[in-house]
């Protein structure tokens, strides 16, 4: 992990790293430290749930997106119900937070603990940690839109169905879903028995009782996969409590050119020119509909192959349609 080679100057006990996407602020993975893991359901709980200190959906909107829990609470860290019920229990002390924010989008959510006993984070910790925000935000930027050069496994035909209790305890499933869990799980290194973080925080915002207007749902780049879609919903019957059903299908075209377009760090009229390439509109024709030179046009097109690593027009096109499943 990048964070780990800074260890010496900002010394941790454990750590965690989570990608999100940055329409939701949901989680689309994750690493963690084994001591971080055991408690990492709790964590979410605080984060989507409950009100606490320096939840990561206010440092997203902070002038600093950075901060330490010791700061926050003023030297009081018992003020905190996190610390006390999550933290304290499982040996920790202070945690430093940063969200990883590039040009105003966030990429992921870097969390770094100091067992109890050991000295609470610094000023100047925390600040060294705020220098280095744009840096990983941009490695994770960069991470989350690759050019696959091979599919995996043929495209699902269906969506997948997952139905949950209020507990995040599996009910049911349909086979779809079992193989997208069976993925997820590869890909973050986790056990058989946990659910993928992304599933638990859709699921943790579909149930949380704040109005938080973004949707509960995620568009995951799962390496030789088509962008996948992950969304919650909670479902009201007969059951004590309310259940959930999580679905997974592969990405509508919006999200995901949204996503390309957020991690190649395309430009407004980039956006413009890519939607009307995809439609088959000749340099020509975009040119006249956007009231730009042909010339212009051109460039723009040639801005787009460079961000995107692609050389041709039809190199561009072919990757969308047959590795990203745009348009299907």
């Amino acid at each position: 992990m990048f964070i780990g080679k800074r260890r010496q100057a900002v010394p941790f006990d454990a750590a965690c790293c989570t990608t999100v996407d940055p329409e939701t602020l949901l989680s689309t993975g994750s690493v963690a430290d084994e001591e971080v893991e055991l408690i990492h359901n709790d964590l979410f709980e605080y984060d989507f749930m409950r009100e606490d200190y320096i939840p990561y959906h206010q440092l997203v909107k902070s002038a600093d997106p950075t901060a330490t829990l010791s700061q926050a609470t003023g030297g009081q860290l018992e003020k905190s119900a996190r610390y006390r019920h999550v933290l304290a229990p499982a040996g920790f002390q202070d945690e430093l937070r940063a969200a990883l924010l590039y040009k105003g989008a966030c990429w992921g959510y870097l969390t770094l603990f100091r067992c109890s006993g050991r000295p609470l984070f610094t000023e100047k910790e925390r600040s060294f940690i705020a220098s280095l925000v744009p840096f990983i935000a941009i490695r994770l930027r960069r991470s989350s839109f690759i050019m696959p050069a091979e599919m995996k496994a043929e495209l699902e035909a269906e969506p997948g169905i997952l139905v949950l209790d209020n507990q995040l305890r599996i009910i049911s499933t349909s086979e779809v879903a079992e193989r997208w869990l069976s993925r997820l799980r590869e890909w973050e290194a986790i056990g058989d028995g946990i659910l993928p973080r992304p599933v638990r925080t859709a699921c943790f915002r579909a149930l949380s009782p704040t109005s938080v207007p973004s949707p509960a749902k995620s568009c995951i780049h799962l390496p030789g996969y088509p962008y996948l879609t992950i969304r919650s919903s909670k479902l009201n019957g007969p059951a004590h409590g309310p259940q959930l059903a999580v679905s997974f299908e592969q990405a509508g075209p919006a999200d995901t050119l949204r996503l390309m377009a957020e991690a190649c760090e395309l430009s407004e009229r980039e956006k413009q020119i890519l939607d009307a390439l995809i439609r088959g509109m000749s340099t020509k024709e975009l040119a006249l509909a956007l009231h730009i030179s042909v010339y212009t046009a051109q460039d723009h097109i040639k801005s787009i192959f460079s961000k995107t690593g692609v050389t041709s027009r039809g190199e561009l096109i072919w990757h969308l349609f047959s590795r990203f499943g745009v348009g299907s």
